[in-house]
């Protein structure tokens, strides 16, 4: 028996359709990690919770577990909450080893994952079209970043004549925001790409404030491009971090975390302490090695 074993670690939702996306991602994930033992778990809106992964592991014989974050950047999630419940499920089952991978980051294929997405709604004419790549929003500087680098490649790398950055929450531009500062530049044509992996709450609410912004500008044609869900070089790239922790190379980027490194305006946070911010939502109750501290959101509805 393969004593080694993948949890595909999510952040849950309280959106079914969003649950019912994560898990086929994770079942074309299962394939191509089969006969390895496979598991999810949700941080909170969801069951298994991810102690239940974890546990549910234990219970059929694995005493080596790679915990694979299903999450694009490295914010509170993955290097507060995760680390969390890894380290207190292996103080509790002495003999355990769980070894927490990166987040998905920028990576190549989710790169091209998002340009093959944005050019089933923008095959051609670019250039006329204004992009706008919007993130979810964190108060991590580094994570917000991030998606201002992804909207600048893709800006570059497939040619629209101009591109803009918003985010669904907490940091700014928010959406409206964004979109209304996009109708304003002289364009035919606004392209709206959600840097999300799966639906919810704020996928579904990018979609709206999009409909709201054509009925305000009905001279410009507002298309919704596909968020990246079960992309085949998503797949790629989660079969990837695994192979990186069981080779012992899953080191996340630290050069700009707000709690190891001094960043403008967020001094106060350095070395904060670890600890999990979600035990009310576990479950759907309303409700690495790398000991990072965080947290990213206010409890935004997903």
């Amino acid at each position: 028996m393969n004593d080694t074993a993948v949890l595909l670690c999510g952040h849950g939702s309280r959106d079914p359709e969003a649950i019912e996306e994560f898990e086929i991602a994770a079942a074309a994930l299962r394939r191509r990690l089969a006969p390895q033992d496979f598991a999810t778990g949700y941080l909170e809106f969801a069951q298994p919770t991810i102690q239940q992964g974890l546990t549910d592991l234990m219970a059929r014989g694995t005493r080596r577990i790679l915990a694979v974050p299903g999450m694009l950047f490295a914010a509170s999630h993955v290097k507060n909450d995760l680390p969390w419940e890894m380290n207190s499920f292996m103080a509790a089952n002495p003999g355990i080893e769980v070894r927490l991978g990166r987040d998905l980051a920028i990576d190549p294929k989710l790169l091209a994952a998002a340009a093959e997405r944005i050019a089933t709604v923008a095959p051609e004419d670019r250039q006329d079209a204004v992009l706008v790549v919007v993130g979810r929003g964190t108060n991590d500087p580094d994570a917000n970043s991030n998606i201002a680098k992804i909207t600048r490649m893709l800006w570059e790398g497939m040619g629209f004549g101009w591109a803009e950055t918003a985010y669904s929450g907490v940091a700014h531009p928010r959406v409206v925001a964004g979109l209304d500062r996009a109708a304003r530049l002289g364009f035919r044509r606004i392209v709206v790409f959600p840097y999300f992996l799966f639906t919810g709450v704020l996928v579904k609410r990018i979609y709206g404030q999009t409909d709201d912004a054509a009925a305000r500008f009905p001279e410009i044609e507002f298309v919704k491009a596909p968020y990246l869900r079960d992309h085949p070089r998503v797949i790629d790239a989660l079969l990837e971090r695994a192979a990186e922790i069981d080779g012992g190379e899953a080191n996340m980027n630290c050069q700009l975390c707000k709690y190891r490194t001094q960043i403008v305006g967020y001094d106060e946070e350095i070395g904060l302490a670890q600890q999990a911010h979600h035990h009310h939502v576990r479950g759907g109750d309303h409700p690495h090695d790398h000991h990072h501290h965080h947290h990213d959101h206010p409890h935004e509805r997903r």
